[in-house]
């Protein structure tokens, strides 16, 4: 599967035009884990902002902005944290396949669109089907602790 993986993410630096403004902290999802909703930046001024997938160029070095705009503060974080997961929170649950656990989450490999399209489990790259489920059912997964 090609993609880039969720903990390839974390601490990419955050460049625009060349300038850095932060790193990647967290990787927001979904509140299905179907789709990554955006990126917490952790900026230089110390500050958590919430940068949407959509409007974030990916490539092998680094995440680059067309706009500072684009960073949102800490109150629209808040609001996607809140009703999604983030990737930090469910690194290390349980992955089920049907009724069959499959093992533990080591990382998530995500389409350019953000969709995500595979699990790592246990060191072992699997296809991400519907019948694939992240966490323990009643697992409150939305934020790491």
């Amino acid at each position: 599967m090609a993609g880039v993986t969720a903990g390839g993410l974390l601490r990419a630096p955050v460049r625009l035009r060349g300038i850095h403004l932060g790193l990647v902290a967290d990787l927001v999802l979904d509140a299905e884990r179907r789709r990554a909703l955006g990126l917490e930046i952790a900026c230089g001024d110390e500050k958590r902002r919430f940068l949407p997938f959509s409007v974030a160029t990916l490539d092998e070095a680094e995440i680059r902005l067309s706009s500072p705009l684009h960073l949102l503060n800490a109150s629209e974080l808040a609001f996607y944290t809140t009703r999604g997961s983030t990737f930090a929170a469910l690194r290390g649950t349980t992955v089920v396949r049907a009724r069959a656990t499959l093992g533990r989450l080591d990382d998530l490999v995500l389409d350019p669109d953000g969709s995500v399209v595979g699990v790592v489990v246990d060191g072992e790259e699997l296809e991400y089907a519907d019948d694939v489920r992240l966490g323990a059912p009643g697992t409150d997964v939305r934020r790491a602790s």
